[in-house]
């Protein structure tokens, strides 16, 4: 991975936890980066679908598990601000993920996945959101995902990010196993939102319905190519 400086460091983070699996496989493929040095601030419990949300108002639980590795009873964007302001670690990048679930087109502005990689974006850290389709029914292959990153991140950390930009990956879901890493699609997100539906009671209450895998989709989006097995890669500004 190429690099002005010998140690490169990063700070990872994600939005389903510190014990996450996908966080797992995530600092997997970061600690096989030769000379990387791997820092972890984490959500303490899942935070997933939270935005951007940030804690102003209320004391931030930090507690250390371990060497280079915290959990933050907070947001996603909360975990970046402590890294940054509080914990004073100085990353090259900052990444995030592996999310369980996609974060595709209207997803992005309600991931707390993509919320820290913009948050890291705003400070002037280059940063990269990395999200995982998934079908219902079908187990997923982590330590393959492992191995896409590491790919991903030697492909993207090459590239010049401008000033407010940062990259946001989906992997789509194919069945556990060996397979050929599939095609890196470059696309921009998807305009079309969710059909959202709501159920009344008698109560007066509405309960929230939406098929994630129907939702429409126009061909060259994000969703349109990783609903069709390809890997997407949507370069963002804030």
């Amino acid at each position: 991975m190429p690099h002005s400086r010998e140690i490169m460091h990063f700070l990872l983070t994600n939005d389903d936890g510190i014990e996450a699996p996908g966080l797992a496989a995530l600092a997997e493929a970061i600690s096989a980066v030769p000379g990387a040095r791997v820092s972890i601030v984490a959500p303490t419990a899942e935070q997933s679908m939270c935005g951007h949300r940030v804690t102003t108002r209320e004391t931030l639980v930090v507690e250390s598990r371990g060497n280079d590795r915290w959990a933050v009873q907070g947001t996603p964007a909360d975990c970046v601000r402590i890294g940054l302001f509080a914990l004073h670690l100085k990353p090259d990048w900052v990444i995030s993920g592996v999310n369980a679930g996609g974060n595709l087109g209207q997803d992005i502005v309600i991931s707390g996945t993509v919320a820290a990689a913009r948050e890291a974006t705003y400070h002037g850290v280059a940063a990269m959101a990395f999200s995982h389709y998934m079908i219902k029914g079908m187990d997923l292959d982590w330590p393959r995902v492992s191995t896409w990153v590491i790919e991903l991140v030697g492909n993207l950390s090459a590239e010049r990010l401008h000033d407010g930009e940062y990259w946001n990956i989906n992997f789509p879901h194919h069945p556990p196993g060996d397979m050929a890493m599939p095609e890196i699609v470059r696309c921009y997100p998807e305009r079309l939102p969710l059909k959202v539906h709501y159920t009344a009671t008698n109560d007066g209450h509405y309960h929230y319905t939406a098929s994630y895998s129907e939702r429409p989709n126009i061909p060259g989006s994000d969703v349109a190519e990783c609903f069709a097995g390809q890997i997407t890669v949507s370069r963002l500004k804030l």
